[in-house]
């Protein structure tokens, strides 16, 4: 198989693969749905699509953050923005560990927990973000 060198067929290329991808998610979307209706939330989410589904939304979140960190057209501070990220990561942590904390049901532990985990989840593409910005501004420089 000969590799595509001109641009417009590999563009188009993109495209297809563009919508193969939409074609696929919207039927995962619909067979995940209808065990929603069908079988109620527990059954959609023991369902090996769903891990599929959110593998793949990850994957794509984290792709489309280099294309938008490369496609910024001014020139953002990386530390700048990493602590403002930072600040707003660990006030929206703190204010979801205290909601489960006085939850009922939930202690001051399970609190904690969460909200350690959402700022887990949360610092992994802040890091990603602020690398992909500080590699730009080294190349720029």
């Amino acid at each position: 198989m000969k590799k595509i060198i001109d641009e417009r067929l590999v563009l188009q290329s993109l495209k297809n693969i563009r919508i193969v991808y939409m074609i696929q998610t919207i039927g995962i979307l619909g067979i995940l749905g209808y065990d929603f209706v069908t079988k109620g939330l527990d059954e959609m989410r023991e369902n090996p699509l769903w891990l599929l589904f959110m593998i793949t939304a990850v994957i794509s979140a984290y792709l489309s953050m280099s294309i938008s960190a490369d496609h910024e057209k001014n020139t953002i501070n990386p530390q700048k923005s990493l602590a403002i990220s930072s600040v707003v990561l660990v006030s929206i942590s703190t204010v979801v560990g205290f909601f489960v904390s006085i939850t009922d049901g939930f202690n001051s532990i399970d609190g904690l927990i969460m909200g350690s985990i959402v700022f887990i989840c949360g610092l992994f593409p802040i890091v990603y973000i602020y690398n992909l910005r500080k590699k730009r501004q080294d190349d720029d420089e």
